[in-house]
């Protein structure tokens, strides 16, 4: 299973109706992840760019793009931002692994010279 983050916005009617119904608003969110197959982890009200952050958990062959377009369909959400989260475990692995992941090889090249 994999972890991700979406950064959620809400159309204005959506929003309008969470005046009214603050719970109604994160069946907008929950529909969309659970018939995809994951589960949500946790929900928060956000005082910044977008609405609501979200951490759900999907099955591994689960893309970052069909929870994007699974979320639009709803006619709720104005606009998602989804980011695939690394636990910290996972990360820790990657450390002992011999080679380099692309980026941070290139990386270490560049600072190499110095």
């Amino acid at each position: 299973m994999s972890f991700f983050c979406h950064q959620v916005s809400y159309t204005t009617d959506a929003r309008n109706r969470l005046l009214h119904d603050p719970l109604d608003r994160f069946e907008a969110i929950r529909s969309p992840i659970e018939k995809l197959g994951g589960k949500l982890q946790s929900s928060f009200f956000v005082l910044g760019p977008f609405d609501v952050l979200v951490i759900s958990e999907f099955p591994d062959d689960v893309s970052p793009a069909a929870i994007s377009v699974a979320f639009s369909r709803g006619g709720a959400i104005a606009s998602i931002h989804t980011i695939p989260l690394l636990p910290l475990a996972v990360a820790r692995d990657l450390q002992s692994v011999s080679s380099p992941p692309p980026r941070a090889a290139s990386a270490l090249a560049a600072t190499a010279g110095r």
